[in-house]
């Protein structure tokens, strides 16, 4: 199924949660934050949030420094 992560066009898996994605993409060393189709999921919701087709995701990761 094709979603937008970033303003990127992507292919994912049917039945894709948000952790899967992030997962997917790399991202599950630091905290992240994702937003669906202009709502903000809840960390607590990434383990049952299931991508649909055409969803629009943005995803910040978050790096520390100093």
């Amino acid at each position: 199924m094709r979603i937008t992560v970033n303003g990127e066009g992507r292919e994912i898996p049917e039945q894709t949660t948000v952790r899967g994605l992030i997962e997917r993409l790399l991202l599950s060393d630091g905290p992240v934050a994702v937003e669906r189709n202009g709502e903000i999921v809840p960390r607590a919701d990434h383990e049952i949030t299931v991508l649909a087709e055409a969803d629009v995701l943005e995803i910040v990761h978050f790096v520390g420094g100093g």
